[in-house]
């Protein structure tokens, strides 16, 4: 069922429950109080019907079938179009889940349609009904009371995302090789956040402006000035938030690099003691080969060999074994391959 709830308040108190919208507006003409309708996830025939019976421009009405907005306030007559994107820290997957909230106020009625579970809007209508001298007031203090709970439960996101940052900033030295990708995936988070929360400074402004246009209620005004309060606060922490993990994905890019650095020069070293072991191995086999050559050269035992005949032949092929022998070390020593 799309229709949470449906209500006509008159003189800020609850006066019906129409089971249907077609009742609501029945309702809303004999009473002549305020409508507050809250849909979630409406289809578009629903849309359609509310639309016309409060008469609701066309492209606020395709905003809100197609969703996706960005955080606006446009006024189309007398009706104002708010979207709000309000987020919730969801602490068993540590991530932030963003929705989406579309607010329609006119001069007797209130709209609410939610895109996701946040925000809670029954906790702002309970609270509402128990005051009913603010709910007298009208719609616009429903769009404030709705705005301070949109921002109200960004502090435990801002919170949330602080945690995150401090486990970041601990297992950034640590040789987690996750820390890159959890870093950039905050980041996107916090860039997500940021483009929820810096355009209600501008809305807030343009509400203030409005404020004397269309002759709202002093108390409300103060109500705005402290949700404003609270945004700037929200966005001051999420700019700091972006800048910490800009630092941090400097930092860890730096540490990344001085690691492979780490490792290129083990690897170098390693290769150059490899290579100072093959010139060792090389040398010996070298010298070690020089009697084997002259060995192999006299012990072909043909008959045709002078030297197989001759009385020092033995000691001259002893003496060229020990002096190439000699030779090949003095050169290898001298080159430093020994």
């Amino acid at each position: 069922m799309t229709v949470v709830d449906n209500a006509v308040y008159v003189t800020g108190r609850r006066h019906s429950e129409p089971r249907s919208l077609s009742q609501t507006f029945e309702t809303l003409r004999e009473a002549k109080g305020m409508a507050w309708i809250g849909l979630y996830r409406p289809d578009t025939l629903e849309i359609t019907s509310v639309a016309h019976e409060f008469d609701i421009h066309p492209l606020a009405v395709e905003d809100t079938v197609k969703a996706h907005q960005r955080p606006k306030l446009e006024r189309y007559g007398d009706v104002l179009f708010t979207v709000l994107r309000p987020a919730r820290y969801i602490d068993s997957e540590e991530r932030v889940e963003f929705g989406e909230l579309h607010v329609f106020t006119g001069r007797d009625f209130v709209l609410t349609v939610r895109h996701a579970e946040s925000p809670d809007l029954a906790r702002v209508r309970r609270r509402m009904e128990a005051t009913p001298g603010l709910l007298a007031r009208g719609s616009e203090a429903v769009l404030y009371a709705i705005l301070d709970e949109v921002v109200d439960e960004y502090a435990p996101v801002v919170a949330g995302l602080q945690n995150d940052i401090d486990e970041i900033e601990d297992e950034l030295f640590a040789g987690d090789p996750n820390v890159s990708r959890r870093i950039y995936e905050l980041f996107r988070e916090v860039m997500a956040f940021q483009r929820a929360t810096h355009p209600l400074l501008d809305m807030l402004e343009g509400l203030a402006a409005g404020a004397s246009k269309y002759d709202v209620d002093e108390e409300l005004r103060r109500s705005l000035r402290d949700v404003q309060d609270h945004v700037v606060r929200v966005v001051e922490r999420v700019d700091a938030f972006r800048a910490l993990l800009q630092n941090a994905l400097t930092v860890n890019a730096t540490v990344v690099a001085e690691r492979q650095n780490e490792e290129m020069r083990a690897m170098t070293q390693a290769s150059l003691d490899q290579n100072e072991e093959v010139k060792k191995i090389s040398s010996w086999a070298a010298i070690l080969f020089a009697p084997a050559l002259v060995g192999t050269v006299y012990g072909m035992n043909f008959e045709h060999m002078p030297e197989l005949d001759w009385r020092y032949g033995y000691p001259l092929a002893l003496a060229l074994m020990v002096a190439g022998s000699l030779a090949l070390f003095a050169v290898f020593r001298a080159r430093k391959w020994l």
